[in-house]
């Protein structure tokens, strides 16, 4: 394992989680620029984040802001095509490219404007999100990550609800589709993957668990969150070029 891997996952939990997603989509190209093999690449990232977002989905139910409902319906519809996403083979020339293109689009995704919360009522499009969601899903569990960073800008696109509220649904379809894509990529690779992915991977299990807690103070306390956006979009479109160049 790189030694620059455990800082590296360290500031991608810590910039991700304050605002809201995971990080999925940037381990896998921090461990595939580290010559880790792809076919365990989702499952760390994965479990990464799982990590990152259990605390902040717990944050925002217990605040009062998760639309439960809401939420719920479009994690579910996502879930069961996440599953089939990490149950699908691939072969590892597909995946790099899906997986670098995923990161590049996220990153721009990143720099789309949100509207304030005082603009309250949805756009047309807004009921349909259920729609968008099943795809989102299918490539969440393809390439090893949550899907919520593809998902939020739409919400805030098309006005489905608040901030806050959409980033606590983010939070959760993040949660449950990467256990869903999880599952997949166990029953596609066997259990003993399991073990081979995460027992080399434990300091960045703990690495990305401090950084997400670190990445949630900053986000309440010290900057901004659009300057905060602006310096994930810019690691995601970075680590996407560079996978892509590669």
């Amino acid at each position: 394992m790189e030694a620059w891997l455990t800082p590296a996952f360290f500031g991608t939990a810590l910039l991700y989680a304050s605002v809201g997603f995971g990080g999925g989509s940037t381990y896998n190209a921090l461990l595939s620029l580290a010559g880790f093999d792809y076919r365990l690449l989702p499952i760390v990232s994965l479990c990464c984040n799982v990590v990152v977002v259990t605390g902040g989905t717990i944050r925002f139910a217990r605040a009062g802001v998760l639309p439960w409902r809401r939420a719920l319906t479009l994690s579910l519809i996502a879930a069961p095509l996440a599953f089939l996403g990490g149950l699908t083979p691939i072969r590892e020339a597909t995946f790099l490219l899906l997986l670098g293109l995923s990161l590049i689009a996220a990153g721009f995704a990143l720099f789309v404007p949100r509207a304030p919360d005082a603009q309250t009522k949805p756009a047309a499009a807004a009921q349909w999100m259920g729609f968008a969601a099943a795809p989102l899903g299918y490539l969440a569990g393809l390439v090893g990550i949550g899907g919520g960073i593809f998902l939020a800008p739409l919400l805030h696109l098309t006005r489905w609800a608040g901030t806050r509220q959409i980033a606590a649904t983010a939070s959760l379809f993040i949660l449950i589709n990467s256990l869903a894509g999880l599952t997949g990529q166990l029953a596609k690779n066997g259990p003993e993957y399991f073990a081979d992915a995460l027992t080399p991977a434990l300091p960045l299990l703990v690495a990305v668990v401090l950084g997400g807690q670190l990445g949630s103070l900053l986000a309440l306390r010290w900057l901004p969150e659009r300057v905060i956006r602006w310096l994930t979009a810019a690691l995601t479109i970075w680590a996407g070029s560079r996978l892509l160049l590669a």
